[in-house]
């Protein structure tokens, strides 16, 4: 009878824990997302959809804007989660790619800009505690991780969109063969 008692314990408690996470998500970061998210799109009716629209499509066609520059900026000016909405104005076909360049950035502009993505603070702090346990400076480091993220974003959107293409080719051959 006991086992019962305490298994039954467990599975409550398993969703009192989800519950506590919840009620964290919705005191904590919920409302500061809501409020970005509407201070963005207040500013997007603000000087027109379409405007913006054109704007992001033009700064878009060039690849080193789309998987650098653009991702770069909507992690620094809106931090992560939010960092990923400048998507809706990226073209369906780089969608993808845009999405895994700026996730890939969220860790590296810490040192720099640590308000872009706090929850990575850790990893960057736990380098930088064996930096000073050395006596070495921080600040090289956090320009390193800044300019070595710049280049892998580079070369993942590129990448990601190389793979995207190609997914995509074969779902238009297979959908043609169906």
């Amino acid at each position: 009878m006991e086992f019962l008692a305490k298994a039954a314990e467990w599975f409550i408690g398993l969703f009192q824990a989800g519950g506590e996470n919840f009620m964290g998500l919705v005191t904590g970061i919920l409302p500061t997302l809501i409020v970005l998210i509407t201070f963005v799109n207040s500013i997007i009716k603000l000087i027109g959809e379409e405007k913006v629209q054109k704007v992001a499509q033009k700064a878009t066609k060039n690849v080193f804007s789309r998987y650098v520059i653009l991702p770069a900026l909507s992690v620094f000016f809106l931090t992560n989660p939010m960092c990923y909405t400048f998507g809706k104005f990226v073209d369906e076909k780089y969608k993808p790619a845009f999405y895994d360049a700026a996730v890939s950035f969220v860790h590296p502009i810490t040192g720099l800009f640590p308000h872009a993505n706090a929850s990575e603070l850790f990893v960057y702090y736990g380098i930088a505690e064996g930096l000073k346990q050395q006596g070495l400076s921080l600040g090289p480091i956090a320009v390193r991780y800044f300019i070595v993220g710049l280049i892998v974003i580079f070369i993942r959107g590129i990448c990601t969109e190389v793979i995207t293409s190609k997914m995509m080719e074969k779902r238009a051959v297979f959908k043609e063969g169906v």
